[in-house]
């Protein structure tokens, strides 16, 4: 595909590259990002002018049914992160790398990263860590795959954690910019920072010379992302704290379902419109 793109929604785009985050920061500009898991949503988020798209971890929770992100494969994965690549013309997609596929080694890191970016058409991978992963971003980043880290609090670490709570809070807050250092002298070209307090946000972004992303860390982050089902209302419940809602999307499909279920039932569809 080329360089440059032209879509419905604006004049001719260029496919969103670690180098065009790295400029919105300079100038001062932020940028979006969302979980995606399908090519329709892909292909609206991509139209909407989102810069990225994660094909996160959490589509254990938000697509296989599983209590936490912690069950999900590479194999479940990879057929995902292929669906979203090759839906969208502008946005970067990046595949998370999955509990247990990268922790062991830089090596077992680089070999899965790998299977992301060549079976899944990834253009970046995602993992989880601070000090303790730079070896395996070092590793991926020399073998040409480039690395979005993940800081504060990590979903796949929650046991460790003590459950979901903000990291870097009081004297804790200097080891949330240690991390954050190191991943970005170990390669990594971005770095989300969840469930991090946003004084201590700010102080990290301003002192990285790559992009940070909030989701609960605060505006003052380079980019903020969140899952779209959350973001959208698709799921129903008490939501996080950083989570805000723009739409209803699971009263519409309800309503939509049940109009569908009534027809039926009724008599009313199929009509004479829609029979050969």
């Amino acid at each position: 595909m080329s360089e440059e793109t032209t879509a419905p929604y604006g004049p001719t785009i260029k496919r969103v590259r670690t180098a065009h985050l790295r400029e919105m920061k300079e100038r001062g500009e932020r940028f979006s990002m969302l979980t995606s898991y399908d090519m329709l949503t892909a292909q609206v988020f991509d139209e909407a002018g989102i810069e990225v798209l994660l094909v996160g971890d959490s589509a254990s929770n938000n697509v296989l049914g599983n209590t936490t992100s912690l069950p999900v494969t590479v194999d479940e994965l990879i057929p995902l992160t292929r669906a979203v690549s090759g839906a969208v013309q502008r946005a970067m997609v990046v595949g998370d790398l999955p509990f247990g596929s990268y922790q062991a080694s830089p090596e077992q890191g680089y070999l899965t990263a790998a299977r992301f970016m060549k079976e899944g058409g990834a253009h970046a991978v995602k993992l989880e860590g601070g000090i303790e992963m730079a070896p395996q971003i070092e590793r991926m980043v020399k073998g040409g795959i480039p690395v979005m880290a993940h800081i504060g609090f990590t979903p796949q670490s929650e046991h460790a954690l003590g459950g979901y709570r903000v990291q870097g809070r009081g004297d804790a807050a200097e080891r949330i910019l240690r991390d954050a250092e190191a991943v970005q002298e170990a390669g990594a070209f971005a770095v989300v920072m969840e469930m991090v307090p946003g004084d201590v946000a700010a102080e990290i972004t301003r002192k990285l010379q790559i992009s940070t992303i909030g989701i609960g860390a605060g505006k003052e982050c380079d980019g903020q992302v969140l899952v779209w089902q959350d973001a959208f209302g698709l799921r129903s419940g008490r939501m996080p704290r950083f989570v805000k809602q723009y739409a209803d999307v699971r009263s519409v499909l309800l309503d939509a379902a049940r109009a569908y279920d009534s027809e039926v039932k009724s008599g009313e569809f199929p009509g004479r419109d829609h029979t050969f």
